[in-house]
């Protein structure tokens, strides 16, 4: 595609104008669509954007060389704006332009694949709010975020006086108040601290794999989803034993999940990084083996040893081995290859790699020269290199490779880093500036404040009206004509409960955490507000746990199970959708489904918005999710009210 930002800027060129160029840089697509950036010649002049009816037509001039002529480029307009068709009679071009697909297709076909565990960059970066992000201030919605918080701060007073004429109190009768500060408080505070002790049966788990107690590969991840699911099982089961008001059970039962991610992620890279380790040991005491071997030194025309390694009843190559371990040598960057065999696999005798070959050799003794044992060693060391850059994973010292990492106070402050995927290094800070700790805790208990105000105010009567119904007998049917209503009256203050809350967590108490333990990647969300459709909203506005399920669900799934990307898809939306639920059933105290079925809709919406008709309309893709966000609150709400 040719880019097309700035083209305002440029002059405009006229059809069968011609565009003096030294050199034509760009890559070309098997679609015939060309994506040019020409370098400026005299002229200035650079691709117009294209614009307008698809049979216009344009011829560039470029020059191949200062003692030869141009060479005619046609660049045919398409339906889509910025992208041409580039067509050129000249053979020469031709061939050029057909080795260059040739070579992207066959670089697309050796592109790196996607590790297991290491697919995910950590990067510093703010926030897209914070006031340290220079893109903050230089927004130009810079104002109406000003403009948010000073409604905010006005509504909040105004609700303050309403209530103090009333009530004589700026809380008025603060119900919501009383409810969460006159029940097990200090239960809830111990229930935190004993939750998140418990996290460390998962770092003595993965002790025991390390001193081989305990076998990763064959059973201790089973431990391990036990002790998840006991863990789950534990917090939700306390909780509804205290009988504690939905605000203690909620925070209980999230505060629970997030350790419980943080668990499930520590445990099972640390246990794929233990098979890795075994498969170090076992290849070293194979080096060490095939060191102490003692080499023939047959001449070309002596008979060889009976036991000498036989290339082709072996099914080794040996010339072919020395070739791709030079190769590896030489290039850090080569794309792993498929005789390696997988990283975590310690039965050589089963394995169908050049490893498990030479490791065969070595163990029957076989004899070998002196070129062939040098080639062994290549080999071994070529995959113990590797072995070795796995097991430091974003380690750049390698202070912190596995089994160094494998530390109580490691363990320790990655439950306090706010992420849920555990990495062996993050991108850390230099100091703390508690100026900014303080900045972001006074805001956290400002919003604190205005949340508290607009649910005493706007949520809390129509919620105990519907309560009062329930205690009085009336009948479904009479509380199922008063539901119209009671959405009415909860769509504004759930739609900014909903983004106080999210600007709550993501903005300021997730910067304290990241201040306060120097973590210095702060990309906790993306601009979700400009989705156009419900899976970039998925994406965006929960990076932490987006990317715990990118990695733990999606790709775990496609790679133990080997499901393919859609039904991954579906069983990572399924279990969304389950913990969506089940949080619902802890605040109401029923199972009703309604918000699993409504976070299962959006499979099936996700795949209209990539509709052609819709793909090309952000603005109303836009409208649609914000339409969704504003009622689908208040609506599934409502109905865990009434019915």
């Amino acid at each position: 595609m040719v880019e097309t930002s700035g083209a305002s800027r440029r002059p405009p060129l006229e059809s069968q104008d011609t565009l003096d160029q030294v050199k034509l840089t760009g890559t070309l697509g098997n679609d015939g669509v060309a994506s040019l950036h020409p370098e400026h010649g005299s002229n200035g002049h650079a691709l117009p954007p294209a614009e307008g009816a698809t049979s216009d037509t344009r011829d560039f001039g470029g020059k191949r060389s200062k003692s030869e002529g141009s060479i005619q480029i046609r660049l045919e307009k398409t339906d889509r704006k910025g992208r041409y068709i580039l067509t050129a009679d000249d053979p020469e071009i031709r061939e050029i332009l057909r080795k260059g697909i040739e070579r992207e297709e066959l670089e697309a076909a050796n592109k790196k694949p996607r590790i297991r565990f290491r697919d995910l960059v950590f990067t510093r970066q703010f926030t897209t709010f914070d006031r340290q992000n220079p893109a903050s201030s230089e927004s130009p919605f810079f104002g109406f975020f000003t403009l948010f918080w000073i409604a905010m701060a006005l509504l909040l007073f105004q609700v303050s006086m309403k209530n103090f004429r009333e009530y004589g109190s700026i809380l008025g009768r603060n119900q919501i108040m009383k409810m969460m500060l006159s029940h097990d408080v200090y239960v809830l505070g111990l229930t935190d601290g004993a939750m998140c002790v418990g996290t460390s049966v998962t770092f003595f788990l993965q002790k025991l794999v390390q001193w081989r107690v305990l076998n990763w590969g064959r059973g201790a991840w089973v431990v391990q989803n036990v002790w998840q699911t006991v863990y789950l099982a534990s917090v939700v089961g306390w909780a509804y034993f205290r009988e504690w008001p939905w605000t203690h059970t909620i925070f209980a039962v999230l505060h629970g999940l997030v350790f419980l991610m943080k668990q499930h992620s520590y445990a099972f890279y640390n246990g794929y990084l233990s098979g890795v380790y075994r498969r170090k040991l076992l290849l070293e005491n194979k080096l060490k083996q095939l060191q102490t071997m003692e080499p023939i030194h047959s001449g070309p025309s002596s008979p060889r040893d009976s036991r000498q390694m036989d290339a082709f009843s072996s099914g080794l190559d040996v010339a072919e081995l020395s070739k791709k371990a030079s190769e590896a040598i030489n290039n850090s960057d080569l794309k792993r290859r498929p005789s390696i065999g997988n990283r975590t696999s310690t039965n050589l005798a089963v394995e169908q790699s050049d490893v498990a070959t030479i490791a065969s050799a070595i163990h029957a003794g076989t004899a070998i020269t002196p070129d062939q044992m040098s080639t062994f060693e290549q080999v071994i060391n070529t995959e113990l290199e590797d072995l070795n850059r796995e097991l430091a994973g974003k380690s750049v010292s390698g202070a912190h490779a596995y089994p160094k990492n494998l530390r109580l106070l490691n363990f320790a402050e990655f439950i306090c880093l706010p992420t849920l995927v555990y990495e062996l290094e993050y991108p850390r800070q230099e100091k703390i500036n508690w100026w900014y700790v303080l900045e972001k805790l006074t805001a956290t208990f400002g919003v604190l404040c205005i949340m508290m105000v607009i649910s005493q105010a706007f949520i809390y009567p129509p919620i105990a009206k519907t309560l009062r119904m329930k205690e009085a007998g009336v009948s479904v049917a009479e509380r199922w004509q008063e539901f119209p209503w009671i959405v009415s009256d909860l769509l504004f203050p759930l739609l900014i409960e909903q983004l106080l809350t999210w600007y709550l967590i993501w903005e300021c108490i997730l910067n304290v955490l990241a201040e306060l333990t120097l973590f210095a990647d702060r990309g906790f969300y993306g601009d979700w507000w400009n989705s156009v459709t419900w899976d970039q909203y998925a994406r965006d506005w929960n990076r932490p746990v987006h990317n715990f399920l990118l990695r733990h669900v999606y790709h775990s799934s496609i790679s133990a199970f080997h499901l393919s990307k859609h039904t991954a898809t579906f069983y990572t939306f399924l279990l969304s959708a389950l913990v969506h639920e089940m949080c619902m059933a802890i605040m109401f105290k029923k199972v009703r489904g309604y918000l699993f079925t409504a976070q299962l809709l959006q499979m099936p919406l996700v795949m209209m918005s990539r509709h052609k008709f819709l793909r090309s309309r952000a603005v109303l893709g836009n409208v649609i999710f914000w339409f969704g966000l504003f009622v689908g609150p208040s609506f599934l709400t409502s109905l865990y009210l009434v019915i």
